[in-house]
């Protein structure tokens, strides 16, 4: 009679017992590493519309009324404003928000209007 030959699936070697914990650690901690990144980038990006919209708003801001409104509009919008530069024909500013800077510039224009006769 031929002898039968017993084959186990559930283990291949003996000495391969536990290999899994350090690869579930290695992506473990690559996945962590890529979604603090990602937080970073995301941060940095809404830092960066954030000081766009408070540049935009105090150079107008300071174009029509000065530096001090330039400031208050910049600060209302979460940024600090870096320099305001008067030209001479509206303002110049530079805010920051958190790492990211924005620059903007404003021009005053004058709009001349008729009145209700036509002059």
């Amino acid at each position: 009679m031929a002898k039968r030959l017993r084959v186990s699936n559930t283990r291949r070697c003996a000495n391969c017992s536990g290999q899994m914990v350090p690869w579930f650690l290695v992506v473990l901690l690559v996945a962590v590493g890529v979604m603090v990144l990602i937080a970073q980038l995301g941060a940095l990006v809404d830092d960066a519309a954030q000081a766009r919209t408070a540049a935009d708003a105090a150079a107008l801001a300071g174009a029509r009324f000065g530096q001090a409104s330039a400031r208050e509009l910049a600060e209302a919008n979460g940024a600090v404003l870096v320099w305001f530069t008067p030209t001479a024909d509206g303002a110049e500013v530079l805010v920051r928000v958190g790492r990211m800077r924005a620059r903007a510039r404003a021009v005053r224009e004058l709009v001349w209007a008729r009145d209700s006769a036509g002059r």
